[in-house]
C-alpha cells in the first residue's frame, strides 16, 4: 500500500517508493504509481511533477485541473521548495555548495552538461555526514531539469551511489537501490495555505547506509 502523506479536496501526496514509474512507461500504464492511486481512489489524477523510477519520496498530483493548473504555475516559477536526501561516492569536503552547470539530454534519456547548448540548471546542498567513503547530503533543486541531482553530483566527481545512469556500473550494480530520496515538499494549496509535506526515509536507505558505515 502506499503511504498517504497529505490529501484535502484538491491535491493528494504520498511516498513513493523507488522501483514504482511514476507514469506510464512506453505506453503501458500496468503498476505505476498514477494508474495504481486512480484506481485505489477512483479517480482522475492529475501529474504535477515526476519522481524517476528509482527514486523514492514526496510526490504531489492534483485531483482537479484547477489545483492542476495552480500547483504547475508554482513549479513553473519555481516557488516548491523541495528537499531531497542524497549518498554520494567520495568525501565532499565543502560543507555547502551550489552547483550551477546547464544540462541538456544526450540520447536514450541520459542527460548531461553542456555550456552551450544547456538549460539553466541549479543545485544548493549541504554535507550532513561523512563516513569513510561516502557523503550524506540534503540537496535542495533550484530548477527542475531531468536527472538534475543525479547528474549535478556526477558531474562534481561524487556520483549518487546506486546510479546505473551515472557512474561505474561495476560499481554502482553492488548497492541495491538508487540513494536518492525525495524527503520534503513545501508548496501552496489552492486556499492559500503553505504547507510542507515530509516523506520519511524509507528502510531500504536506512539499510545501505548502514551497510557501507560499518
Amino acid at each position: 500500500m502506499i503511504p498517504i502523506l497529505f490529501e484535502n479536496a484538491d491535491i493528494l501526496a504520498v511516498n513513493k517508493p523507488e522501483g514504482l514509474a511514476s507514469i506510464p512507461e512506453g505506453g503501458k500504464d500496468k503498476d505505476c504509481l498514477l494508474s495504481l492511486l486512480s484506481t485505489r481512489f477512483q479517480e482522475r489524477l492529475y501529474v504535477v511533477h515526476r519522481l524517476d523510477k528509482e527514486v523514492s519520496g514526496v510526490i504531489l498530483l492534483a485531483r482537479n485541473t484547477a489545483a492542476h493548473k495552480y500547483l504547475n504555475d508554482q513549479f513553473s516559477h519555481g516557488s516548491v521548495s523541495k528537499t531531497y536526501v542524497a549518498l554520494t561516492h567520495g568525501i565532499i569536503e565543502e560543507a555547502s555548495g551550489l552547483i550551477d552547470k546547464p544540462l541538456r539530454q544526450f540520447g536514450s534519456g541520459r542527460m548531461g552538461v553542456d555550456l552551450e547548448r544547456g538549460k539553466p540548471s541549479t543545485t544548493e546542498f549541504h554535507v550532513t555526514e561523512r563516513l569513510e567513503a561516502y557523503t550524506l547530503v540534503e540537496a535542495h533543486p533550484l530548477t527542475g531539469r531531468r536527472h538534475q541531482i543525479r547528474v549535478h553530483f556526477y558531474s562534481i566527481g561524487h556520483p549518487i551511489v546506486g546510479d546505473l545512469r551515472y557512474g561505474d556500473k561495476t560499481v554502482q550494480c553492488t548497492f541495491p537501490r538508487l540513494m536518492l530520496h525525495a524527503q520534503k515538499i513545501t508548496c501552496r494549496l489552492p486556499s492559500g495555505e503553505e504547507v510542507t509535506i515530509e516523506a520519511m526515509i524509507p528502510e531500504s536507505f536506512k539499510a545501505v547506509i548502514e551497510a557501507v558505515s560499518t
